[in-house]
């Protein structure tokens, strides 16, 4: 299994989101955060002052899928994510060692919410 960790552009979201779920790849987690990398800061003006903000807003996006979908995830994140512009975010790949469903005691890729198209609604 491996953690597919993705920080991308607000814009990005929902056409990855979307794919995703076509794909089978339902579960997600995303979270608001602020970073800084290549990306310069942008210079705003607020009361005759200029303020420069180096901290630019972006989407993590995580998910865990078994070891021969992380390709499929990471095509469909790059595809949707590149704008080709600075700031366009940074995929990481991590293994993950194991995984537990609370509800259920069960463990390994049994866990993984992966479906088929078929499995999803429409």
């Amino acid at each position: 299994m491996k953690m597919v960790i993705a920080f991308i552009r607000h814009e990005a979201f929902e056409p990855i989101r979307g794919e995703l779920l076509s794909l089978g790849f339902p579960s997600l987690s995303i979270s608001e955060v602020k970073g800084s990398g290549r990306q310069k800061g942008v210079t705003e003006r607020y009361r005759g002052a200029e303020i420069t903000n180096y901290l630019r807003p972006k989407v993590k996006l995580e998910t865990v899928v078994d070891d021969t979908d992380v390709q499929t995830v990471v095509d469909t994140i790059l595809k949707h994510a590149r704008t080709g512009a600075v700031g366009d975010g940074k995929v990481f790949v991590a293994p993950i060692e194991e995984s537990y469903r609370i509800r259920t005691g069960e463990s390994g890729s049994e866990t993984l919410q992966t479906h088929s198209p078929e499995d999803l609604p429409s």
